[in-house]
């Protein structure tokens, strides 16, 4: 028997993963990226059109429909004819669906790409590929209406009611991504002048019918409300706001956050966090002039959260005077680049783990010519960017998340939390 395919991939042009599914877990999210560069380094051999690609133990099979690459990775021997071939039959199932395969109809039907992929592959091993008898138990959004003669007029919001109630979905999905974003301001002596924290719980669900959510969070009044305790800290909340789909007199109540969802996408609650908020990532930044003409820059930026939590993509901008040049760039972490468009040096450390230490070092030259008079240059602040899984400054914790529907459906939700970096700024002067 031939080997197993370990995971399917649909990429979009630039190579950025649109949907993949593992299938036998081994292997990661990352192979996508180096399928996508070695793909690159064929593209500058003409004699080399094949459509697979072997990097380091793993097999890629590929081809591409549209502005979509489909590719298959295996870490087993596989026959190469028999997947490219249901690579080009996933083609002709999500035409079916979507009448055509491009990058935005998958965005639009996420929800139903990844149940076809779970049917049409098992384990890594092909198995329904005829569109026809996918389509009698995978449907999309189906509504049936029966017309009768007098029927009342409905208004809108009884209409999309009406609508709501007769959906259904195979599968049910509830996605709620709890999202901070900090805000520091840094004075040159090192003190802080203004830190918040602007939090939003994003909800995406695919329901079918029209159930009753509750969601519970570790909100100090809350708990009092309901005389409970959590193991973790209860927090504070200022500047609640609610989408128009929760009962706001039950809040007043008690505190309880029960809904009616909408389909697709919104944000169920956005709030604020007005104390004061530890820097996460701490920059220092040291520049002395050696001479007229030649400065040297030294900078360090270090993690200040928790060992077990890791910052991806952080981005650290450090401003530069509008005429320096040959910058000579050291870093002991990451990469860095000069960006003369923007008198800055760019420093992007793509995994920062937290309790961790960074370098730069930077040289330039400057004109050895200045005016007696001229006035000082105003200096830009530095301004870090960067994101934090599964971490919130808060502390807030989605305690249940319950969906409660008259047939009795389960329903699955995901709960993710991430901390990003909003106006993050650390003055110099």
């Amino acid at each position: 028997m031939a080997g197993a395919v370990s995971a399917l991939f649909l990429l979009d042009i630039k190579g950025r993963v649109l949907v993949w599914r593992d299938y036998r877990g081994d292997v990661s999210a990352i192979q996508a990226e180096r399928f996508f560069t070695k793909l690159i380094e064929k593209e500058g051999d003409p004699q080399s059109q094949d459509p697979v690609v072997y990097d380091n133990g793993v097999t890629y099979l590929f081809i591409q429909h549209s502005n979509v690459y489909l590719m298959t990775a295996s870490r087993q021997n596989c026959n190469a004819a028999s997947l490219l071939s249901f690579l080009h039959r996933v083609v002709d199932v999500f035409k079916h669906y979507f009448e055509e395969l491009e990058e935005e109809s998958l965005r639009d039907n996420f929800v139903v790409v990844y149940e076809l992929l779970d049917e049409m592959m098992d384990f890594g091993y092909p198995q329904y590929t005829e569109a026809r008898i996918l389509s009698e138990f995978i449907k999309l959004m189906h509504i049936e209406w029966k017309l009768h003669s007098g029927l009342p007029w409905l208004s809108l919001m009884q209409f999309h009611g009406a609508a709501k109630e007769l959906i259904t979905r195979r599968t049910k999905w509830v996605f709620l991504d709890v999202v901070e974003s900090v805000n520091i301001l840094v004075n040159s002596n090192g003190q802080i002048i203004r830190s918040d924290v602007v939090g939003a719980l994003k909800m995406r669900t695919y329901l079918s019918g029209m159930p009753e959510c509750k969601l519970g969070l570790n909100d100090r009044l809350l708990l009092e409300a309901q005389g409970r305790t959590t193991k973790g800290k209860a927090i504070d909340l200022d500047d609640i706001k609610f989408h128009q789909c929760v009962r706001l007199a039950r809040f007043e109540n008690d505190r309880t956050i029960s809904f009616i969802p909408p389909d697709g996408a919104f944000d169920l609650m956005t709030y604020r966090l007005s104390t004061q908020v530890k820097p996460l990532i701490w920059v220092e930044a040291q520049i002395e002039r050696h001479s007229r003409s030649r400065v040297e820059i030294m900078v360090k930026a270090r993690s200040q959260f928790k060992e077990r939590s890791t910052a991806t993509n952080v981005e650290i901008e450090l401003p530069v005077s509008a005429d320096a040049s040959n910058p000579n760039v050291r870093t002991s972490m990451g990469s860095a680049s000069y960006a003369p468009e923007s008198d800055a040096i760019i420093w992007k450390i793509r995994s920062f783990p937290g309790g961790k230490e960074y370098m730069l070092r930077a040289e330039f030259t400057l004109p050895s010519v200045t005016a007696e008079e001229a006035t000082p240059e105003r200096k830009a602040p530095i301004r870090v960017k960067f994101e934090i899984p599964y971490f919130t400054v808060s502390g807030i914790q989605v305690r249940y998340l319950k969906i409660i529907e008259k047939s009795g459906y389960q329903a699955l939700p995901w709960v993710r939390y991430i901390t990003t970096a909003g106006e993050y700024e650390l003055r110099l002067i």
